[in-house]
């Protein structure tokens, strides 16, 4: 006599688990990505009508006069941004794509003509001008 089985096995995978850990995963890289590097000042940046967006980049060079100068979160003078710059090493200049250069709409041209003097002898050729769209 042949008894019938009662208890099925079930082949049935579970989801919820995995999914949780991919939750969880999302919300950390969320969490400790860094979104801002900028310095806490407001600059009133010069309005174009043809501006085009523009990646962020890890060195972001922010001016409002002369003696206000932000290299990412630290303020510098003009000989001190120099010194930063040229003691950066070749692997991260090669890994700096670009250097983004915000400037504020009433500094005198000279100054963002020296300043960017300052980049392209440490290396950087590819600077983008930050504006605002009209």
């Amino acid at each position: 006599m042949q008894f019938k089985r009662r208890l099925k096995s079930r082949t049935v995978v579970d989801l919820v688990p995995m999914i949780d850990v991919v939750f969880q995963l999302i919300l950390f890289f969320l969490v400790s990505t860094t979104f801002a590097i900028l310095p806490g000042i407001t600059l009133q940046l010069p309005t174009s009508s043809t501006a085009e967006p523009t990646a962020m980049t890890r060195l972001i060079v922010s001016v409002l006069n002369r003696d206000e100068i932000y290299l990412n979160k630290d303020r510098v003078s003009l000989a001190e941004l120099e010194q930063r710059l040229s003691k950066l090493s070749e692997s991260e200049r090669a890994e700096i794509k670009s250097v983004t250069l915000e400037a504020d709409r009433t500094i005198s041209y000279g100054l963002t003509i020296s300043v960017l003097d300052v980049l392209r002898k440490s290396g950087f050729r590819g600077i983008n001008l930050h504006t605002l769209e009209e």
